[in-house]
């Protein structure tokens, strides 16, 4: 008699989450000698200078004197209307290209890439994003029938690998009549990279190219991290390249309250869509609406109306900027910190720009991770190094960290 109950398409699918395990690990370890004494480099969370998680006090205040109603209450599928608007302005702030947008509540960013992937690509085919990537793509891909593909993000110079990317394009769309791009940027995840004006421009002439032959192409940008990676004005004027794109060429973006909140347990989040075409954008706000309503039905009505809460109150607004610049402040020190003693010691982590990780290639992930754990260091073992975040780590704790790596990628590497 057969032990297994789940549909043959289920095989191969189990959770082995290597973020929550590694962050399992730096856990026990401070329970056993005590928390001063392990750095726990694991969660995509800012913890502050007293290694408690940070809350932004505003958004504290205003979920506290939210109605009750504002918190029990279902939200329609789409997300609320104040919600939306929100969203709109903050993702472009000033710099939102011509065209048609439309924005759809998501559970958390992830939703966002969910329902990327499941409206933008079809069943069996690649999706594309670079070498070095977010774990949950990869699973986001399986769950629903397609596969990951990627392209090595850095060249020989360490700069955005343009040739490998078209070349990975070409290769996709001379076997699919679609494809999908994911690109997590700027304060990439999980190497802190961010694509300057000329790889966009890159990025851009390769797939407006092929979209001349009739291909469908749409590009999810993942913002997850874009208010911990500068200005409103840096961080954003790429996104002005996309206008008057042709219609065939699909412009979405992955927001997420989770990080530029500090709200990372509400799972509150939008796909945003831009098209030059009017029936692109409502194509994509009914597949979007229908995703929702078959995934997780509507979301957290509470997030959104605190978010619509802050975003419409000009003063609430200038403080809660004010209180979140002073988290990245901090964020940004420490990565600044960790590069800065990882040139001293002879370290050769990838590029940071931003953003709350930064990450060291090596051949053996597991194994350096794994003789951090003689210092009490934890950090993530990913498929091509190792990810360190900076987010979760006090200032007093950088200190030192880049050399306790290299002590152990050099035992392991030499």
């Amino acid at each position: 008699m057969s032990t297994k109950m789940a549909a043959s398409h289920t095989e191969n699918k189990f959770l082995n989450d290597v973020i929550f395990a590694a962050s399992g690990a730096a856990t026990a370890a401070a329970k056993e000698h005590g928390a001063a004494n392990v750095t726990n480099a694991t969660l995509g969370a800012i913890f502050g200078e007293d290694e408690k998680l940070a809350c932004i006090p505003t958004v504290e205040k205003v979920l506290r004197e939210l109605p009750i109603s504002e918190i029990i209450a279902y939200a329609p599928v789409a997300g609320l209307p104040a919600y939306l608007a929100g969203v709109e302005e903050i993702v472009f702030a000033g710099h939102r290209p011509a065209g048609y947008v439309e924005a759809v509540a998501t559970a958390g960013g992830s939703g966002a890439v969910h329902h990327a992937i499941e409206n933008y690509s079809e069943v069996g085919d690649g999706v594309l994003t670079s070498d070095w990537y977010w774990g949950p793509y990869s699973a986001l891909c399986q769950n629903i029938g397609r596969r990951l593909e990627t392209y090595p993000l850095f060249d020989e110079t360490l700069s955005f690998n343009t040739a490998a990317f078209s070349k990975k394009v070409t290769m996709l769309l001379e076997k699919q009549d679609s494809l999908l791009v994911i690109i997590n940027t700027p304060a990439h995840n999980p190497t802190g990279y961010s694509l300057s004006d000329a790889d966009w421009d890159a990025v851009l002439d390769a797939l407006k190219e092929h979209a001349k032959t009739g291909k469908r192409i749409s590009i999810l940008v993942d913002i997850a991290y874009i208010e911990y990676s500068g200005t409103k004005d840096e961080t954003r004027a790429f996104m002005e390249k996309f206008a008057d794109l042709p219609a065939n060429l699909f412009i979405m973006f992955a927001f997420s309250m989770s990080k530029a909140y500090t709200f990372y347990g509400q799972r509150t989040g939008a796909i945003v869509g831009l098209s030059s075409s009017r029936a692109v954008i409502e194509e994509f706000s009914n597949v979007s609406k229908f995703s929702s309503r078959a995934t997780w039905s509507n979301i957290n009505r509470g997030a959104m109306a605190l978010l619509a809460e802050i975003q419409h109150d000009a003063a609430l607004l200038a403080q809660f900027e004010k209180e979140r610049d002073a988290l990245y402040q901090i964020v940004r020190a420490r990565g600044a910190l960790f590069m800065d003693e990882a040139k001293a010691c002879g370290l050769k982590a990838l590029p940071y720009k931003a953003g709350f990780f930064l990450a060291v290639p090596t051949k053996d992930p597991q194994a350096v991770t794994d003789k951090l754990h003689d210092d009490l260091v934890f950090a993530v073992p990913l498929k091509r190094g190792v990810r360190i975040a900076v987010c979760g780590v006090a200032t007093s704790k950088i200190k030192g960290l880049a050399a306790k790596v290299k002590k152990a990628w050099d035992f392991v590497e030499k």
